[in-house]
């Protein structure tokens, strides 16, 4: 999507009535002409745009689509959307190299999906498959932070939707009670010394993905009851993680897992730690209480062992 379409959805979406053809060409600094073939873009791509005497005004917007969550998105992202990708955080890495930023990379499909520790993960039509690719000011010792923040970004749009999530640690949201998968976030990056020079959070949610299509141990939102409207679900995803200040993340997300207070075993690369999940500690390590002593776990696979 170029930056002259983004603005002019932004400038659509913003409007309380019609917006005429000249206004438009005056406030993107771009020809009538050039309004006129944009807007005929986002009449193709299946947005409801008529035009009277008073200009143009957004009827309708399609279900799902690039400019779709582009249109009323409340974040600085621009949207690159495909069909079917073999993996959106892929995509987003390639869009690091080149020097890009502020990128929402989303697919219809994912052919190679994956999850932590290179595990498969299964992203079949319905579910909303999208990386953020962003440049925070941060060193990369803070990175983790931003895999919670994704959880807690994930966890709300889930109980926006009507359905009651909760997180895992570090990365898993589940239904409260019966623990079954909604989503998982993948994140990524690559740093100096001192600073991130480019971070990928990847989220995979299962919204409109019927039973038969996912895993036993899986729901989604349309299962669940939930509403499994894509398009607004993408977009309170990264609207929250837009809005979210790294420092208040641990908060929020205390107040949405599931995971302290229970008995856990992590297995990490040095070996299994067991005992019950207490506090989780910035950037996001899980503090737990062991028959010898206080661990703090930076990463690894848990499971929980009793429920809640």
């Amino acid at each position: 999507m170029t930056a002259t379409r983004r603005r002019l959805l932004r400038t659509l979406a913003d409007a309380d009535g019609p917006v005429s053809g000249p206004a438009l060409a005056e406030s993107l600094g771009v020809s009538r002409a050039a309004v006129w073939k944009h807007v005929e873009a986002l009449r193709d791509a299946g947005f409801e745009i008529p035009s009277g005497a008073d200009g143009y005004v957004v009827r309708s917007v399609p279900d799902y689509g690039g400019d779709a969550i582009a249109f009323g998105l409340d974040a600085p992202d621009a949207v690159e959307y495909h069909d079917r990708l073999p993996s959106t955080n892929d995509r987003a890495r390639e869009l690091a190299v080149e020097g890009e930023a502020d990128v929402l990379v989303v697919a219809g499909e994912q052919t190679g999906g994956r999850g932590r520790l290179d595990r498969p993960w299964t992203s079949p039509p319905g579910g909303v498959y999208a990386s953020l690719l962003r440049r925070p000011d941060r060193p990369p010792a803070h990175a983790p932070v931003y895999t919670l923040a994704a959880a807690v970004a994930v966890a709300r749009a889930c109980r926006e939707a009507g359905v009651d999530a909760v997180i895992k640690w570090p990365n898993d949201v589940l239904v409260a009670g019966s623990e079954r998968k909604l989503a998982g976030i993948l994140t990524e990056m690559e740093g100096e010394a001192d600073r991130i020079s480019w971070l990928i959070v990847g989220v995979g949610a299962n919204v409109d993905v019927p039973d038969g299509a996912l895993p036993e141990t899986a729901t989604s939102l349309a299962v669940e009851g939930g509403d499994a409207d894509r398009r607004r679900f993408c977009q309170r995803v990264v609207e929250t993680f837009h809005a979210l200040d790294p420092e208040a993340v641990l908060p929020a997300w205390r107040e949405h897992t599931v995971t302290l207070g229970r008995s856990v075993r992590v297995e990490t690369p040095g070996g299994t730690v067991e005992g019950e999940a207490v506090d989780v500690e910035f950037p996001g390590a899980l503090v737990v209480r062991t028959g010898a002593g206080r661990r703090v776990v930076h990463a690894g696979d848990c499971e929980h062992l009793r429920p809640a």
